[in-house]
């Protein structure tokens, strides 16, 4: 666990700090970064919808302001949390940011009650949204999704979506469907997608992933039978890639690339890399 970047329910009653600025997946940037005197942000009359303490960074208290719009801020940019993923070389400022657009995304879809259509004011002590007219309670939404690497033998069974950047291919992905063990997903995303069977299931790692709010847990798993279908509308293409022959792949960071990375390292007999986030 970083020491730098420590989660925590602060009080967002009290003054002074500093405050990240989040709107739909971007943070409000200057050249100094993301971290903004609270006070001084309080100054601007921004469209702040809520307010939560998120924790500490290098030991000073930090809080989220999630705005209902973007705003105009001098000598200030947004941008997005997938720009900060493949530019910032800090894993804890990413951690931090991952955290808080999680936090900012859930607070924003949680201004009223799923129930009864009263509003919601954060509980104290907890991170949780209340309800007041019917006592419930939301806490922050966790979705399990499985990304499984499979291969066959030095070959990579990798695919593309249209959302990808032009030539970049992954490993394939999928949410878990009530009812279902992690492993049934693997299985069925698989055949869905590709149209291929899997053997010899083997977790690997789980990574958060605030895009927006995924728990992403890393599977390898070994060819078993079937030729390659892509799923239409979902998979672009999909093909068996050598080691010595792969395409564009996903960013560094990612579950995704750390598969992939581990799998090469396993085969040429090389240390195994790390998953840093």
């Amino acid at each position: 666990m970083s020491l730098r970047w420590q989660a925590a329910v602060l009080d967002p009653a009290k003054a002074g700090g500093w405050a990240v600025v989040h709107c739909r997946q971007q943070f409000l940037s200057d050249p100094n970064g993301v971290l903004f005197p609270r006070d001084w942000l309080r100054r601007l009359e921004l469209p702040v919808a809520s307010e939560h303490g998120l924790g500490y960074f290098d030991g000073d208290p930090v809080y989220l302001l999630e705005l209902t719009d973007t705003a105009e801020v001098p000598g200030a940019h947004w941008q997005g949390l997938r720009q900060f993923m493949l530019q910032t070389p800090d894993n804890d400022l990413f951690r931090m940011l991952g955290y808080a657009a999680q936090i900012g995304t859930w607070a924003s879809q949680h201004r009223f009650c799923g129930r009864c259509g009263g509003p919601m004011t954060q509980h104290p002590g907890e991170r949780a949204m209340h309800c007041a007219a019917c006592g419930l309670h939301q806490y922050p939404r966790i979705s399990p999704s499985m990304i499984v690497l499979v291969t066959r033998g030095d070959e990579l069974l990798l695919a593309r979506s249209p959302r990808f950047a032009p030539g970049v291919y992954s490993t394939l992905a999928g949410f878990v469907e009530p009812g279902e063990s992690v492993e049934q997903c693997v299985e069925r995303e698989v055949r869905e997608e590709v149209g291929v069977a899997v053997r010899d299931l083997r977790y690997r790692a789980s990574q958060g992933w605030p895009f927006p709010h995924s728990l992403m847990l890393g599977f390898h798993a070994t060819y078993d039978s079937g030729e390659i279908v892509p799923q239409p509308e979902e998979i672009e293409d999909a093909r068996w890639f050598g080691l010595d022959a792969l395409p564009a792949l996903p960013p560094p960071r990612s579950i995704a690339r750390y598969l992939i990375e581990s799998y090469l390292a396993e085969r040429q007999g090389r240390e195994p890399p790390q998953l840093h986030v």
